[in-house]
């Protein structure tokens, strides 16, 4: 299976168009996105081509393809526009005998760890910060921010493909990867 991963498009236009010509070309078998969709939040810029309406309509064509968990800027009146799911607080996922816990990552996070055993996932976006680090009992991974990274990141997203992570540019290039 090859999963894409990706968070904080934030209401881009702009970067969700460039996101899905990344989604398009990678061709994964489901996208996960790690919530805040379509708003930018009160202590974010506004991104490049804010347009919710936009970004809506984009996600939606592909719907059948989207997993996601409900970021901090997700209500529901955003379930009402969006024809996927969005309000799940986590999703827990399986890969070669070790979970996979991914979250928005404003609730459980580097700092305060869901339950995991050594060489688990904590999978989280929020801080809009691509990253990767080991910890005693588990692996924290972050695809950083599609529309508004911080600490000078790129705008990126990650790639599962088999036990191999791929953190990459929207333009396709690949800066770090993680082999379990």
């Amino acid at each position: 299976m090859k999963l894409m991963i990706a968070s904080d498009i934030h209401g881009s236009s702009y970067h969700c168009e460039k996101l899905l010509l990344e989604f398009r070309k990678e061709n994964p078998d489901k996208l996960l996105l790690l919530g805040d969709l379509l708003y930018h939040g009160p202590r974010n810029e506004l991104p490049k081509d804010y347009n919710p309406k936009e970004v809506i309509s984009m996600l939606n064509e592909i719907k059948e393809n989207i997993l996601c968990v409900r970021g901090n800027c997700e209500s529901e009146v955003d379930q009402q526009v969006l024809k996927f799911p969005i309000l799940a607080e986590y999703a827990v996922l399986y890969l070669h005998n070790r979970t996979i816990f991914a979250s928005h990552g404003h609730k459980y996070n580097e700092e305060n760890p869901p339950f995991l055993n050594q060489g688990d996932i904590l999978l989280n976006g929020h801080t809009h910060v691509a990253r990767c680090s080991e910890h005693v009992n588990f692996i924290y991974m972050n695809p950083g921010s599609v529309s508004i990274p911080k600490e000078n990141t790129a705008n990126s997203y990650m790639i599962l493909e088999g036990s191999t992570f791929y953190w990459k540019s929207l333009d396709g290039y690949t800066f770090n990867t993680y082999e379990l």
